[in-house]
């Protein structure tokens, strides 16, 4: 399995997707956001980043599938929300991950 961050940083979307989602992360606030990026009722602060981070690329990857294959039930609404949301958990992940030393 990759790392997620890794994962974030070599995603591959149509610019307007990216930009759009770029566009929402100053206001994405994460308590209310994270429950419905998911697609699940509850306390968003209880998911750690990481674990988000990934529920969310497995998600983002289905909505890219759905948009390549043209199915009817896709959202750009959707898409750049869950696009959003990862963005956010990514820098969230980034800004609280510890180097590790080298020895």
């Amino acid at each position: 399995m990759q790392d997620p961050l890794f994962r974030v940083q070599s995603l591959r979307r149509p610019c307007l997707l990216l930009e759009a989602a770029r566009a929402g992360l100053r206001h994405y606030r994460r308590e209310t956001h994270l429950s419905r990026a998911l697609g699940r009722q509850g306390h968003a602060r209880l998911i750690r980043p990481f674990e988000a981070l990934e529920e969310l690329l497995e998600i983002e990857q289905k909505l890219n599938e759905e948009r390549h294959k043209n199915e009817a039930g896709y959202s750009y609404f959707r898409h750049v929300e869950v696009l959003i949301a990862t963005l956010a958990e990514a820098q969230t992940l980034r800004a609280t991950s510890q180097p590790i030393a080298a020895e």
